[in-house]
């Protein structure tokens, strides 16, 4: 693509320098179609690049070749494409034009009189007159996470990307003593439940979240930090907060599928229950499940968290005894997860027992039917053969059948009559079996 790009810059410079070489009355006329015929197709492949790729080209271009390629750059599009290039080549580009934040949400807190204030992150400018102590970036591109990341000598990266590593492996130190960790936090919705990575460095005194979500968690924190002046009083207090207000969010959460739980056990526990009622409670069931299993893990993940700050003394003797209380409100969740297992697993039993007995109920009714006609079917077979013409030979066939068909009712009638009999005196000793052993125990 990119060789393609310099093709139609060279075309169109050798095409310049032909005509201004050879003057005739026509080169006006054709220099103007040249010159469209060449921005129309520079277009088109500008317009099936993305922002980063373009950066790339451009990046890679002299600067003649690179100035000429930005003139064709949509004006709709070139915040995006600014963000991904360095800082000498933006101002050989655009002079001291800083770019505007577009898309993403970035966002600096400075501690204030003991308050969080919000600063919105336009452009790096913004963070010359101010000292953060946490720079929050949500759904921030490529190009943004690298200039703020060079404005503070780091790199930061993709909260995807951060968490795909193994478990043992998403905390960390780097060599210039920044600390990495890479957590999933739990966004619980409605009609969505899903863990969202958040990508956490520590560096020179600044937490930087990078996220690709609003979180309910992060607003929380916001809120209280904002009106609850003492409530933070470095970047680490605020990382300790977060995983306070996730362990929070999560209880919240955990008792959200007790309530669930609650009314899926009173459908279960009722006198009766039809397959598709029983289909309906197994996925909400496994719904659930889900969630507290998601619940279980993320939770998990943040005990290995504080466990790791807590080992490695990146905080303060005051912020271990809240990491401590942290650890005990993790182990308090633990347990209620544990518990909300085995409850799972027992309405999960008990559904499909219920729907055991219903194929059951379903097979012996099959069952009364073919011992009540079988007896019927002997008879018929008999009467369809020729011995029984021969036996009610002289009698008028209409009372022959009609005698024959009265016969068949009452066998079967009588073998109905038999089965409910022996299926009630088993049910009566069932029963009896029953309080004798309640009344021994």
């Amino acid at each position: 693509m990119m060789q393609k790009i310099l093709d139609l810059l060279n075309k169109q410079k050798l095409v310049e320098s032909m005509l201004y070489n050879q003057a005739t009355p026509r080169n006006d006329v054709i220099e103007t179609l040249v010159h469209k015929q060449h921005l129309v197709e520079l277009q088109r492949l500008l317009g099936r690049l993305s922002a980063t790729e373009i950066g790339e080209i451009l990046s890679a271009m002299s600067i003649d070749d690179a100035k000429g390629l930005w003139r064709q750059v949509d004006e709709d599009r070139q915040d995006d494409i600014l963000w991904e290039l360095s800082d000498a080549l933006r101002e050989s580009l655009v002079g001291l034009r800083e770019p505007r934040d577009s898309k993403g949400q970035m966002n600096a807190f400075e501690l204030i009189n003991g308050r969080l204030q919000r600063v919105p992150i336009t452009c790096r400018q913004d963070l010359t007159a101010i000292h953060p102590i946490w720079i929050d970036l949500l759904g921030a591109s490529k190009g943004e996470r690298r200039s703020i990341g060079q404005y503070y000598g780091l790199e930061l990266p993709t909260a995807d990307d951060a968490t795909d590593l193994e478990v043992s492996a998403r905390f960390y130190v780097e060599e210039n003593d920044e600390v990495h960790l890479h957590s999933n936090f739990l966004l619980d919705r409605e009609d969505d439940s899903r863990s969202v990575p958040v990508a956490f460095i520590l560096h020179k005194d600044i937490l930087f979240t990078v996220r690709d979500e609003e979180l309910p968690v992060f607003r929380l924190q916001r809120l209280r930090a904002h009106n609850q002046p003492g409530y933070v009083s470095d970047c680490k207090d605020v990382l300790l907060d977060l995983y306070g207000a996730d362990i929070e969010y999560s209880a919240d959460a955990l008792e959200d599928i007790y309530t669930a739980l609650g009314e899926v056990g009173r459908q279960v526990l009722s006198e009766a229950m039809t397959d598709a009622e029983a289909a309906g409670i197994l996925a909400e069931i496994a719904e659930q499940e889900d969630l507290n299993g998601r619940i279980r893990r993320n939770i998990l993940d943040t005990q290995r968290m504080v466990s790791f700050l807590m080992r490695g003394r990146f905080i303060s003797s005051d912020q271990i005894s809240d990491a401590k209380e942290l650890l005990r409100d993790i182990e308090s969740l633990n347990s209620h997860t544990a518990f909300l297992f085995e409850k799972i697993n027992f309405l999960m039993a008990a559904t499909v027992g219920f729907i055991n007995i219903n194929q059951n109920q379903r097979v012996s009714v099959l069952t009364t039917i073919t011992v009540v006609f079988m007896p019927i079917n002997v008879i018929a077979g008999m009467g369809g053969m020729s011995e029984f013409s021969m036996m009610t030979q002289g009698i008028n066939w209409p009372v022959a059948y009609g005698a024959f068909s009265i016969s068949m009712v009452m066998i079967g009638w009588i073998t109905y009559l038999v089965l409910r009999f022996f299926e009630k005196r088993r049910n009566k000793g069932f029963l009896a079996g029953r309080v004798k052993d309640r009344q021994v125990s």
